[in-house]
């Protein structure tokens, strides 16, 4: 279903799709006409995806058929074999992770996993951890660092999830020690934005020596509905609390709070995700090696340097 500033898209992708099947069933030639209409498309494509706005960006972020994390793993990755479970009270199917190699090279992966349907969301939880899915991407870490393996973690969630349940078990002190844990890391560690970075819930497995992001991702202390009824007490001024967070890819960029922008084809990763997939096979490839270089300690005190380097200020 298409998002709302996507409709004039739409409605001329039907009017060329009813052309080619006049021509079609009639035997009239209208290839000039189907030529014009399809170049009409493609400009009005790239006006319209050329400069979304911030909230527009959250909605492509957010949209059905968007790569999830078992994606990734599936296309850009080999050999995957995931692991279950925290050790200590449950599996949570909202992180998933395990061992894979990337051309040939093992690493650790840890990533949120949405649903990709109604069903598989509530299965999900809609990518919102409880505390045991921070433990279990904490047990991955220490593999990661117990084999000497890289540490890739994928970050696309809402936030972390905020049900009693998870408070009962402890939810803000798990992130805060997953935070402690990656920040620790004596191995190359890459975090990706997918879709969503929605507060603590991503960070907790974002302290990376360096963070990409998609193009039309977002990452933010807090969700633009959130925000809003916050300060503004209403939740539908979501697309000016957008603009207010600086949380399109761009904005963190200029910022410093990621390190690189993964392009996306024209209208979201979810219209080619094979582009995609190629597209972020080879930034991980060369980020990697930018790290391969640095010792244990050295990789430790570039994620300090990193993190510490984040914000500004000015002392009177």
């Amino acid at each position: 279903m298409p998002l709302e500033f996507e409709r004039p898209i739409e409605e001329l992708e039907a009017r060329l799709a009813e052309l080619k099947r006049t021509a079609e069933s009639t035997g009239v030639d209208l290839e000039a006409e189907i030529r014009a209409l399809e170049e009409r498309l493609q400009r009005l494509k790239e006006e319209t995806y050329r400069d979304l706005t911030p909230w527009q960006r959250v909605q492509l972020a957010r949209v059905q058929g968007r790569p999830t994390t078992l994606d990734v793993l599936e296309n850009v990755f080999t050999g995957f074999f995931e692991l279950h479970g925290d050790r200590a009270f449950a599996d949570d199917p909202a992180i998933v992770g395990g061992l894979a190699l990337l051309e040939g090279q093992k690493v650790v992966v840890v990533g949120h996993q949405k649903g990709r349907d109604t069903k598989e969301n509530l299965q999900r939880n809609f990518g919102m951890p409880h505390p045991e899915g921070y433990r279990k991407a904490m047990r991955m870490m220490d593999l990661a660092d117990r084999f000497g393996l890289p540490f890739l973690a994928f970050i696309d969630t809402p936030g972390a999830y905020p049900g009693v349940s998870a408070e009962e078990r402890g939810q803000a002190w798990v992130i805060a020690q997953s935070i402690q844990r990656m920040g620790r890391l004596r191995v190359p560690a890459v975090a990706v934005v997918l879709g969503e970075g929605g507060s603590g819930g991503a960070l907790a497995i974002g302290v990376a020596n360096r963070v990409l992001i998609l193009e039309n991702a977002w990452y933010s202390v807090i969700s633009p509905e959130s925000c809003a009824a916050i300060l503004w007490r209403d939740a539908k001024e979501a697309p000016k609390a957008a603009q207010a967070l600086k949380l399109t890819a761009r904005d963190l960029l200029e910022l410093g709070v990621v390190d690189r922008i993964v392009p996306e084809p024209l209208g979201g990763a979810h219209k080619d995700p094979g582009a995609l997939y190629r597209t972020l096979k080879e930034a991980l490839l060369e980020t990697l090696r930018e790290l391969s270089g640095l010792s244990p300690e050295e990789l430790y005190q570039d994620r300090y340097r990193r993190f510490r380097r984040l914000g500004a200020w000015r002392e009177d």
